[in-house]
This record gives C-alpha cells, structure tokens and sequence, in this order.
C-alpha cells in the first residue's frame, strides 16, 4: 500500500491550516470590532467559500492561478514556478476552503469576550498587543483550538477544489480524497475501501478532540457562572 496520499495529505492539511490559524485569527479580531456595515460585508465575502460548492472554488482559483492567468503567468515567466497542477497548489485550494471554520470560529470566541478584562489590563498601563496576547487569546483559546482542529479536519478530507487545482498524478499529487475516487474509478474497491476507513479513523479521532475542546470550554463557564 502507497503511504504517499497519507503523507501529502497530512502536509497540505497541516500547512494550510497554520496558515489560517493566525490569518483567521487577526481576521476575526479585526472584523469584530469593524462597523456593523463593514462587519457585515466582509462576513459575507470571507464566509462565501464555505457554502460555494468546492469546484466552483477551484473553478476561481484556476481563474486566477492558472498558466494562462496574469497571476500565473507572471509566476511561470519570472519564476518557471506553476501554480498549478502541483502538490502545494492544492494548499491555495484548502485554505480557502477551510478558511471560514477558523474565522467564524475565532470571531464566535472574540465577540463572546468579556471585553472588562481588556479594560482592566488598560488601566494598569498593559499594550494592546500584551492583552491581545496574554489574556484576549488564552480567554479564547478554547473556541479557537476546536475550530483549528475542525479546519485540519476539513483540509485532510477537502476533494472538489484540490482536485481541480492540483489534479491526481500518483507519487505527486495524490490525496487521500483524490486517491479514492481514482481507485473507485478503476474498480479497485478494497483498497479504496482501505483508504476510506483510514480517513473514517482520522476524522473520528478529530471529532473527539473537538468535543473534548467543547466540553472542557461549557465547563470553564459553567465554573465562571
């Protein structure tokens, strides 16, 4: 059996969710304390990839990314780098697909804040960037770890876009997800099957580390309460 769909799952998972990480958590302080308008359209715009159906944002990162794009062809002339049909490119898809868990997630966390305690920590003369970090983050980390967990989650299974953007070429490309919709298309179903189930156990594994992260989060308020 071919570990390489594990493998490269797990690294396009990992590194697109770090990436979301930090950018949705700044996006989701920064957006929490916007006006209502302007909270309310970049919600819109920020959320709209986790309800488009993910091969119409791969269809939009082709759009943008591809050889025949400006982006990529300036990538292409000046680097010889595609930004396609590799196997970071679907690190662009996942993020953007994964994206809004973490955003919705963190600012969920941030708006439930008990904004007194930052007002406290002014008064004794602490930064912004100590409160934000010292206590604004440890308040929230609860919501913010279960939505880094469920984003890893997303990413590891994530086909539409992937597929579209960084294609299937065994040894190269191939994903967990892509893997198995190859083997189903040549009717090789154990090992499809295989693959299934080792996907089955990572997502229940994740599942439960995002209900511990709920629970002990509905404890900490029922203690605070």
């Amino acid at each position: 059996m071919d570990w390489f769909p594990l493998i490269n799952s797990l690294r396009i998972a990992g590194i697109s969710t770090f990436i979301i990480f930090f950018l949705g958590i700044f996006s989701a302080y920064a957006i929490a304390k916007a006006p209502r308008l302007v909270k309310g359209i970049l919600d819109v715009v920020l959320t709209m990839p986790l309800v488009l159906p993910p091969t119409v944002v791969g269809y939009l990162l082709l759009r943008v990314l591809g050889p025949k794009r400006p982006i990529g062809q300036l990538f292409l002339s000046l680097f010889g780098v595609r930004l396609t049909m590799t196997w970071w490119s679907a690190i662009f898809a996942t993020t953007v697909v994964i994206f809004p868990l973490m955003y919705r997630t963190a600012r969920g966390a941030f708006e439930a804040f008990d904004e007194t305690l930052a007002q406290a920590g002014k008064t004794l003369g602490l930064s912004n960037t100590y409160i934000f970090w010292r206590i604004r983050i440890p308040a929230c980390k609860q919501g913010i770890l279960a939505g880094t967990v469920l984003a890893f989650a997303r990413a590891l299974g994530e086909y539409g876009a992937t597929s579209m953007i960084a294609g299937y070429t065994p040894g190269r490309t191939a994903t967990i997800s892509t893997t198995v919709y190859q083997l189903w298309r040549t009717n090789d179903d154990a090992l499809a099957f295989r693959w299934v189930l080792l996907n089955m156990a990572i997502s229940a594994v994740v599942l439960l580390a995002v209900n511990m992260l709920e629970r002990k989060r509905t404890n900490g308020r029922s203690v605070r309460a």
